[in-house]
């Protein structure tokens, strides 16, 4: 028998193909079931509508790389030669490349933008939260090791997480004076500047 979960994940697999190839806003459920191989109750039941299944698939999709980035930071935790902010730099520097270059962020920000702007201007979701707690730990790894300037780590992670994000999100305001490469290394720079103690800067 087919476990929920999945079914769940064989919808929402079947809704990134959708939206990378269509679109959010050419994207139906019934589109979906019809690919996923269910019938169209089975997602009705779960998702009311494509904005609720799109925003199930970002949260899956942003926790994936999230869960990279902290397997990334915890092989590397016990080399003696980095700190805890040249770890954390180098794992915001590798989420970032990866979500620049994966193909549904690529689609929905170059495309549909409106989708992420909840989340840019109003509230924090899932991922977010999940991002904020890896930050949090990363920080307080820092401020134990002397590499992270002291302050308050709630604060702290919020610009970590919202500078990030905003890079990521508004990359085509820098592709002309920006390659990939650059942008991410000029990133590293601001969060490296940012968390440095004030006798590093």
């Amino acid at each position: 028998m087919t476990s929920r979960r999945n079914v769940e994940d064989a919808v929402l697999d079947a809704a990134r193909a959708c939206v990378e190839a269509f679109g959010i806003r050419r994207t139906t459920l019934t589109d979906v079931a019809r690919r996923a191989g269910v019938s169209r109750p089975t997602v009705y039941r779960r998702w009311p509508d494509v904005t609720a299944l799109v925003a199930d698939l970002l949260t899956r999709e942003l926790l994936a790389l999230l869960d990279r980035a902290d397997d990334s930071r915890g092989a590397g935790a016990g080399d003696g030669a980095r700190t805890a902010r040249e770890r954390l730099t180098a794992q915001a520097e590798g989420l970032m490349r990866e979500a620049l270059r994966h193909p549904l962020f690529t689609r929905i920000i170059d495309h549909e933008p409106e989708t992420m702007a909840v989340y840019a201007f109003q509230r924090l979701g899932t991922s977010q939260f999940a991002a904020l707690d890896l930050l949090r730990s990363g920080i307080e790894d820092g401020q134990a090791d002397g590499s992270i300037r002291q302050g308050d780590t709630e604060g702290m992670a919020r610009v970590v997480l919202l500078s990030v994000q905003s890079l990521m999100t508004s990359r085509r305001l820098t592709e002309d004076v920006l390659d990939e490469d650059a942008l991410v290394a000029e990133a590293r720079r601001l969060l490296d500047g940012y968390l440095a103690p004030e006798e590093g800067r």
